[in-house]
């Protein structure tokens, strides 16, 4: 592995630099829900002392990606149902009003580039990658959120996109969904190509919510009643 010091946030003190290492693995999954971070360890691993991990765990604390736990140190924190719940809820939002959007201002290079996505996503899904696939579909919605040409969407959804990384890797990892989520988004893309808003704002409902099935079913959440 590449020493952290020779990453490319040279100017960036060495505390930040970390920070930002351990924070992707933490989103990307690559440091799993309840996995105790070890300082020495850590240290070792990245090739710095154990001050700037220190540090950078106390702002991951305060970030709600790490757990202090008595008498046991530092975890990464588990993904609670209503944390989960919450980030779909808003993305459900962002994601309606952005096909809306799209089906009224996306251009024809952006609707080739859509569907680029779309089969880049389904080729990808192929190689087993669980992170090339993961970016694959960040990719994919990313071009959608552009074409709507509002950038204060385009910025919410970049800082919400970062906290769904944990959920997202939940739902790519299991190889069996990779049909059903092809399928969605070429569904989502053929409505925005007949510039069919309603039908778009239903087809990205249901993927999402398709989404927040899967990821309870992974992470053993029990089955939601009506009291």
């Amino acid at each position: 592995m590449q020493d952290i010091n020779e990453m490319d946030d040279a100017f960036l003190p060495l505390r930040d630099v970390v920070f930002k290492k351990l924070r992707q693995e933490i989103l990307l999954g690559q440091l799993a829900p309840g996995e105790r971070l070890m300082e020495i360890h850590l240290a070792q691993r990245l090739g710095v002392s154990r001050t700037p991990i220190r540090e950078a765990i106390r702002k991951l604390e305060l970030e709600g990606l790490v757990t202090m736990i008595p008498r046991r140190g530092a975890e990464v924190a588990q993904i609670s149902e209503k944390d989960l719940k919450d980030v779909l809820e808003v993305r459900t939002s962002l994601e309606k009003l952005a096909v809306r959007l799209a089906c009224e201002r996306i251009h024809p290079q952006e609707l080739l580039e859509l569907k680029e996505a779309c089969e880049q996503f389904a080729a990808v899904t192929k190689t087993k990658d669980m992170t090339a696939i993961t970016r694959a579909d960040v990719a994919l919605h990313d071009v959608i959120i552009r074409s709507t040409g509002n950038r204060k969407l385009e910025q919410m959804h970049s800082n919400l996109s970062e906290q769904m990384y944990r959920y997202r890797f939940e739902y790519i990892k299991d190889a069996s969904y990779h049909t059903l989520l092809i399928d969605e988004h070429e569904r989502i893309y053929k409505s925005i190509e007949k510039r069919d808003a309603q039908l778009a704002e239903k087809e990205i409902e249901t993927h999402i919510a398709n989404q927040l099935q899967m990821i309870m079913e992974h992470l053993h959440f029990p089955a939601e009643t009506n009291a």
